[in-house]
């Protein structure tokens, strides 16, 4: 079955237009979460609202608040907010290009995939995709979701488009506050070359299928243990080193440092990883998802 499209519309530049669809091109519904049980029973438990001088309250009953004060809200209705509703016109309409590096990555926020709506698009679809690669640039545009208009950035990846929304602005914390006390400083320059040495010994490309979440992992060897009606393996703390001059360290580091292995695809990795486990056990594949 083909991915459902969280958005349908025209990408627009100019008078030239062409029929999209917007897919999200991340998804967090693999990621191990937890639901909270009553001790005794293990029943679901139900979140009610509760008001300090009523007690519990129906949901009917709750309205939105906007705090501009110490306990004082001032009160928004469905009315209020159809009031500053921003009409979709189901067009990401681009206003503007920007070099490719010219969008620091600390705005960039939630990400998806761009693709042609059927045939008929296709060849408008390309040629703007890859006028966009051959210039180097991002296109900058407008797009409502969920009646919020958000401004985001276009560009070519692979046969299709990226598309990426921006963070407003004040959403972004300045770096005085945590970075202004940090001296610019001059590092002594032999520390500094054997420094860069080590990163060069290390420097490989990079393979997010080399980079699982160990965490994850370990979480779910655990889940399937207990399955079993095994009790967990409590996982050791890593042992720290002796504190040793930073010299030392450089040179230590430089003289046990192996060049990184070749990256190897998850299905190649796989055998080794098997290997490293305990009792030549790999990680066992993740159970179906229950409905509590």
């Amino acid at each position: 079955m083909a991915p459902r499209a969280s958005w349908k519309g025209f990408l627009k530049l100019s008078l030239v237009s062409c029929p999209v669809r917007l897919y999200p091109a991340t998804s967090t519904r693999d990621r191990i979460t937890f639901n909270q049980l009553h001790k005794d029973t293990h029943n679901r438990i139900n979140m009610k609202p509760v008001d300090p001088e009523l007690g519990l309250v129906e949901r009917s009953d709750l309205v939105r608040g906007y705090q501009y004060e110490d306990k004082q809200y001032v009160i928004i209705d469905d009315a209020d907010l159809e009031s500053v509703r921003i009409e979709s016109t189901h067009t990401m309409n681009i206003e503007a290009f920007v070099d490719a590096d010219a969008v620091d990555v600390i705005y960039q926020d939630a990400p998806y995939y761009l693709a042609p709506d059927g045939a008929m698009a296709e060849e408008t679809f390309i040629v703007l995709r890859e006028a966009m690669r051959k210039s180097g640039k991002l296109a900058i545009a407008r797009l409502v979701l969920s009646s919020r208009e958000r401004v985001i950035t276009i560009a070519p990846r692979e046969t299709g488009m990226f598309v990426c929304t921006l963070r407003n602005p004040n959403e972004v914390r300045g770096t005085a506050e945590y970075f202004g006390s940090i001296p610019v400083g001059n590092p002594d320059p032999e520390m500094l070359e054997l420094a860069e040495r080590l990163i060069e010994q290390k420097a490989t490309r990079f393979d997010p299928d080399n980079y699982e979440d160990r965490y994850e992992t370990a979480l779910m060897n655990m889940i399937k243990e207990k399955l079993k009606g095994h009790k967990p393996i409590v996982a050791a703390a890593p042992e720290r080193g002796n504190v040793i001059n930073l010299m030392d360290a450089l040179k230590a580091s430089l003289s046990q440092a192996k060049p990184p292995a070749a990256s190897k695809t998850r299905k190649e990795a796989r055998p080794a990883a098997e290997a490293a486990t305990a009792g030549g056990k790999g990680a066992p594949k993740r159970p179906g998802r229950k409905k509590a």
